[in-house]
């Protein structure tokens, strides 16, 4: 064994400290005081915020825009999300796509006191990936949910991927399911955003407004080529982007 010379050795020693403190902190988070705790206060700030934002008047009428449509896919971003589940339509049920990793399983928790079913799985960007995440099962789980005439909310683009990117898994899951992707975004006039995060993780904050905005309904054919999926794939892109930057626009002309 190879010791280190006595120039090295402190920063042998902060390595070592700083695994520590990783191991601890995992520990705390895999604990049911912490879970149940931390999901409840999240569940709790959220409604709260929710509630303390009122719509300006310009969202979009999910019972309109979706009227004679059976369950749907309901795409959203990373990082812009949050306070989805809050104006979700209470003539529908949903469940909703969430990683099997012990992080999630807060927010695993946060949703289901938001009224959300969860399914656990993960995507990624090969198929080898994708099946050792759950991604496979969870897929059929969601396809199983529409079947069942409970729409599903899916996250577009692939975690620490390229952000504001439509992944094939959204467009996989509509072609299989026959059930077509709706994209929706939620905006409030006072927020935060987390700019070190790779998706700019956007922290709505009380007393604004909120406008969310929802997308024409996107269907996949069940045959669909690989053109025809790359095509849809841009589709939910561009609407994604279209309703996000409208919702944006509509609280920043309230204020």
């Amino acid at each position: 064994m190879i010791k280190p010379d006595a120039d090295t050795a402190p920063e042998f020693k902060q390595l070592g400290e700083k695994r520590n403190r990783r191991r601890l902190g995992k520990r705390l988070l895999q604990s049911e005081f912490v879970q149940r705790t931390g999901s409840a206060l999240i569940g709790w700030a959220l409604s709260w915020i929710w509630r303390t934002n009122r719509d300006n008047g310009t969202s979009t009428d999910w019972a309109e825009l979706l009227k004679g449509e059976g369950p749907i896919i309901v795409a959203l971003w990373h990082g812009q999300h949050l306070l989805v589940p809050y104006a979700a339509p209470a003539d529908r049920k949903f469940t909703s796509l969430v990683s099997r990793s012990t992080d999630a399983e807060i927010n695993a928790r946060v949703l289901e006191r938001a009224g959300i079913e969860v399914i656990r799985g993960s995507g990624g960007r090969e198929r080898r990936v994708v099946a050792g995440k759950g991604g496979i099962r969870a897929l059929f789980a969601m396809r199983d949910a529409l079947q069942r005439g409970v729409s599903v909310v899916m996250i577009a683009d692939i975690s620490k991927g390229e952000p504001r990117l439509a992944g094939e898994g959204i467009v996989t899951l509509a072609r299989i399911s026959r059930c077509p992707i709706v994209p929706v975004a939620l905006a409030t006039s006072r927020r935060h955003v987390l700019e070190k995060t790779w998706d700019k993780t956007t922290i709505a904050l009380p007393f604004g407004v909120r406008s969310m905005k929802v997308a024409p309904p996107i269907h996949v054919p069940p045959k669909a080529s690989k053109e025809e999926i790359a095509q849809a794939r841009a589709k939910v892109t561009a609407e994604l982007n279209r309703v996000t930057e409208e919702a944006m626009r509509a609280v920043e002309e309230s204020k």
